[in-house]
This record gives C-alpha cells, sequence and structure tokens, in this order.
C-alpha cells in the first residue's frame, strides 16, 4: 500500500471526526501514571535503558447519535516523560513524547441482572504521537526525533456490576495498530544531512504489524465515591519498529489513579414544520 493511500486513511477518519460531535452525554478521566520503562533505539545505542516514568492520561468517552446511539467516540491524550540509564549506568536517557488518539466503537451489551450487565466495543482509531529522546553519551547524534501516525484496530469489554449497595465499572481495552508511517533517519544517516543538506533518504518508512508490532493494554476500575467517582488502573504501552536497519522499542508498565465526570447537556428542543416539539 503506497503513503498516499495511507494519508488518505487518515484523513478521511479526521473527516469522520469533525461530524461526530452530536453526541451531547460525556465521561472525562483524568488519569496520572508512576511506573517504569524500557527502551532501545539503535540510532543512539546499542544498549537497554531502563528506569522510571511519569504517564498523563486524559480520556474522553462521547455517546453520539450513529447507528441509533451505538456508537461511541473516544479521545485520549497520553503524555510520558522518563529517565532511563544503561546497566552499566554509564549512559542516560531522558524522554518524552506526546500522543492523541481518537477512535470510534461500535456497543453491545449482554444482560445478566438488574445488578450485572457486559458491553462490548470495537471499532478503528486514528493515533499520531511526537517526542524526543536524549542520550548524554553521544556527541555527534546525541537526540532521536520520535514521530508516528498509524491506523489501528480497537476493541474493549465494559462490566458494569453492584457489589452490595456498591457500583463499579471495570473496563479492559486493546488497540492494536495496524499500519501507518513512521519518521526515521536511515542507517549512518545524520540530522544534519536531512535538515541542513536536505538529503532525503527513505526517512518516511511504513509501518505494519510485521516490522512495528505494537499494543497498548488499558485496565481500569471506577469506583463511586461521594460526590465523584475514583478510577485506578493500570497501563501496558508496548512500542517497537525496526525501520531503515534501525530498531526500536518502548515497553512501559504504569499504574493509574485519577478521577472520572460524567457530563450531560440537554438537547435544545425544536419544532417540526408540523408544530410537534422534538
Amino acid at each position: 500500500m503506497s503513503r498516499a493511500v495511507v494519508f488518505y486513511i487518515f484523513f478521511f477518519i479526521f473527516l469522520l471526526a469533525a461530524s461526530a460531535q452530536d453526541g451531547r452525554n460525556s465521561t472525562h478521566a483524568t488519569v496520572l501514571g508512576i511506573g517504569a520503562v524500557n527502551q532501545l533505539d539503535t540510532y543512539l545505542s546499542p544498549l537497554n535503558y531502563s528506569g522510571p516514568q511519569l504517564q498523563f492520561l486524559h480520556e474522553t468517552l462521547r455517546y453520539t447519535d450513529w447507528a441509533k446511539g451505538h456508537i461511541t467516540m473516544q479521545t485520549l491524550w497520553q503524555a510520558n516523560v522518563s529517565y532511563t540509564k544503561s546497566r552499566a549506568a554509564r549512559g542516560r536517557n531522558y524522554g518524552g513524547d506526546v500522543s492523541y488518539t481518537i477512535g470510534w466503537h461500535y456497543n453491545w451489551q449482554k444482560t445478566f441482572s438488574t445488578r450485572s450487565k457486559l458491553r462490548f466495543l470495537v471499532g478503528p482509531q486514528l493515533n499520531a504521537n511526537a517526542g524526543v529522546l536524549y542520550n548524554t553519551r553521544n556527541s555527534n547524534n546525541p537526540a532521536q526525533a520520535l514521530a508516528t501516525t498509524h491506523l489501528a484496530a480497537s476493541g474493549a469489554v465494559i462490566w458494569d456490576v453492584q457489589l452490595g449497595r456498591q457500583p463499579l465499572i471495570a473496563r479492559y481495552q486493546l488497540d492494536l495498530p495496524l499500519i501507518g508511517l513512521k519518521f526515521s533517519p536511515n542507517y549512518g544517516q545524520s540530522y544534519y544531512e536531512i535538515f541542513e543538506l536536505g538529503h532525503y533518504d527513505h526517512n518516511i518508512g511504513l509501518t505494519h504489524p510485521f516490522n512495528a508490532f505494537s499494543s497498548r493494554h488499558l485496565v481500569t476500575l471506577d469506583i463511586p465515591f461521594r460526590h465523584t467517582t475514583l478510577r485506578v488502573g493500570y497501563l501496558c504501552d508496548i512500542r517497537q519498529s525496526h525501520v531503515n536497519e534501525l530498531k526500536y522499542h518502548s515497553y512501559s508498565h504504569a499504574f493509574l489513579l485519577g478521577v472520572v465526570r460524567h457530563l450531560t447537556i440537554q438537547k435544545p428542543r425544536r419544532r417540526t414544520p408540523s408544530g410537534f416539539v422534538l
């Protein structure tokens, strides 16, 4: 598949995003994550680096009018900051990136009783990510730019259950990138050659599961507490690629804690030509 085809796929999904704003009910969650990450970027070093990572996530789940209300739109902002070092502790990486994800899920549910039901969600996602990784040992090429975009398949299972008088919402979500684009210097190419001399050398590479198998696993539990809702969870974010003979991976694990807000905006009532109020 050509890069032009990939671009038009992404552009079409962005058009869908612009037309999906009819939903009035939404859920907003803001959480902080503390965990660890293992990094490898052979452009900077052949060694693995590991250390702590801080994460910030803001999720919005909006209920649209599509398919008689069966379509939900999800947006997710994710920011990561990491400080890692090699096993010998002679080299250090400082890293940070920001990603934006938008997706649409078709929903259906299985009700077991008034106190328990399962919801199933499946649909496409579009993701864009940008960041930087800086290595303290390198003097010639000390930093690597991180820039990717991809189309992914997403699925989730949500369990609404009431234990005693306590309602709980548990979720597991899996996101699998299918095809995308990644910026990468070629093997042995410097950033000076790319940006100062303008020597393009296949610096936009096509990614797919055979050269960049990645996944994101999100587990959350929402617990009402007084006048708010607490969210606890776990995030496993696996990113890897092998483009231009350069290998990259970032394996992160984080425990999450934050709050959830539910908003409802009433639609304005309007009259039809026959006089009935909608």
